[in-house]
């Protein structure tokens, strides 16, 4: 028989998304943000009512409320109220996550970024130089580390 995910409360749940969404910065959205984020949709919503609900001050949302977080989130309604939903969005929050950590793994640092940013702004020509003179110095670093590995 499969195991039944562990039962979680709809604050833990809120809780745990707020904890898998990061910002562009790696930074978790602030309760004011998320209610922000969500009144402009058209569901009215406070920051304070959202960290009430993420401190079990408040737990009984309406039904736009969970609808709005839902959406925000980008997870089902049902998250919040199906255990096995919640399991399988939890996974699949996971995996992603993984991804977006091995993608910014690869994207390299902040001063890569920046490299690639400026590269953006010029001319396709003088991008094609900088290509070209990134290609110099790759298969230089590539030459100098094979001659390290043999030595």
């Amino acid at each position: 028989m499969a195991e039944r995910p562990e039962r979680r409360d709809f604050a833990d749940k809120l809780n745990h998304l707020f904890a898998v969404t990061k910002s562009p910065d790696g930074d978790e959205y602030s309760n004011d943000f998320v209610a922000e984020s969500i009144t402009a949709t058209g569901t009215k919503i406070s920051g304070t009512y959202i960290w009430q609900l993420r401190k079990r001050k408040r737990d009984n949302p309406t039904i736009k409320h969970v609808e709005g977080l839902a959406k925000y989130f980008g997870v089902p309604f049902n998250y919040f109220f199906d255990d096995d939903v919640t399991g399988r969005v939890d996974q699949q929050l996971k995996e992603l996550a993984d991804e977006r950590d091995r993608l910014k793994a690869q994207a390299g640092d902040n001063e890569a970024q920046r490299i690639a940013m400026r590269a953006g702004e010029l001319s396709p020509h003088r991008r094609q130089l900088v290509m070209d003179l990134l290609d110099v110095v790759y298969r230089d670093q590539q030459a100098e580390q094979e001659r390290e590995a043999t030595e």
